[in-house]
């Protein structure tokens, strides 16, 4: 068993995928072939950042998603959880990435994050089959259909962190494993879970303070990782849509679909691809505005706060200023994504 687990740990596996997806290495004249220790040359450019976007979860006739309540309350904050641990993990382990050669790194701005477990393996599978267990009792589809897309999303992002070079198949793996497991423990208590974040009086400070300080105890490291950035983003964004879920349900905004469940999935028109198009932009633009306009803020309190520069990219990454700056953020679009946005799109007549 332990042979088995170092081969699935070798570097060597990862190269051979690569290999076998078309992927070689160049050498110094640009031809494809052995590379020289220490070169950086592929034929491949970035393909993706090591922190998942999740899209909102609409069906096709742009109705929000949700197992027994349209509030995305509990399996939402379940998702942001799985990636905490996943995050920690990493920092925790400290089991580092494949090593390059053989394995050719495709992508820069996480070299210096740990490889143990793949969050993107977490995150796929986390998404995936929460969405499955969602809408299975909610909207008439086959179910073989459902679960077999959720196993490809899964297995395709997963197998795109070995095609990158970023881990190994014991890191993608566990990651699976782990999601899978965490899903399957909570799901029983998701129902529970909803009703309480969305009646309890002590929701939105609890969801604040419990996320925020969680941020600020992050695993701490002998270098900058940008996993401490990426995990507060998570947290933000689970904070913010949090405390926005509890406002709708107190204010009777819960978008819920009538009608007697299961629905029946509408057919795909060509106006309702061009209403879920004219929402996703409105939506984006919307986010912007709130990213920009709140990270500027935030950089220039904190910044002028502790006397250093807002061009200083050294001090941005400070703990003081990295955590605040990019919670307050954060919460503040995942706020915006679930009350602001969601009138303005009925006051646009697309809701």
């Amino acid at each position: 068993m332990l042979y088995f687990l170092e081969r699935l740990q070798d570097s060597s596996l990862v190269a051979s995928f690569q290999r076998t997806c078309g992927l070689y290495q160049c050498n110094e004249e640009g031809k494809v072939g052995p590379q020289k220790s220490g070169q950086v040359l592929a034929v491949q450019p970035d393909l993706m950042r090591d922190k998942p976007i999740e899209a909102p979860e609409v069906s096709r006739n742009g109705n929000l998603v949700r197992r027994h309540s349209d509030t995305n309350g509990a399996n939402g904050f379940i998702k942001k959880i799985v990636m905490y641990i996943g995050q920690t993990s990493k920092d925790l382990l400290k089991w580092p990435r494949p090593s390059s050669p053989p394995v050719m790194k495709l992508e820069t701005r996480v070299e210096a994050e740990y490889g143990m477990p793949s969050t993107h393996a977490m995150a796929a599978t986390a998404i995936s089959f929460t969405f499955l267990l969602c809408t299975m009792d909610r909207y008439k589809y086959p179910f073989q259909l459902g679960l077999a897309t959720a196993v490809i999303l899964s297995l395709l992002v997963s197998l795109s962190r070995l095609y990158t070079g970023m881990h190994t198949v014991l890191d993608v793996i566990c990651g699976i494993l782990m999601a899978a497991l965490l899903v399957m423990l909570t799901y029983p208590f998701w129902d529970s879970l909803d009703q309480l974040l969305l009646t309890s009086s002590a929701t939105p400070l609890l969801a604040i303070v419990v996320l925020f300080f969680l941020c600020l105890n992050y695993p701490k490291l002998d270098h900058y990782s940008p996993s401490r950035g990426d995990t507060t983003i998570i947290l933000g964004v689970a904070a913010g849509s949090t405390v926005g879920f509890w406002t709708n349900y107190h204010l009777g905004e819960t978008y819920e679909p009538t009608g007697e469940f299961p629905l029946s999935l509408p057919p795909l028109t060509c106006a309702v691809v061009l209403t879920a198009a004219a929402r996703v932009l409105v939506g984006i633009l919307c986010l912007l505005v709130v990213r920009q306009v709140v990270k500027g803020l935030m950089l220039k309190v904190l910044c002028t706060w502790f006397d250093v520069s807002v061009k200083d990219k050294d001090a941005r990454q400070r703990l003081e200023i990295e955590v605040p700056y990019k919670f307050v953020t954060y919460s503040s679009i995942g706020f915006s994504t679930t009350v602001p946005v969601p009138h303005l799109l009925r006051l646009l007549g697309l809701m």
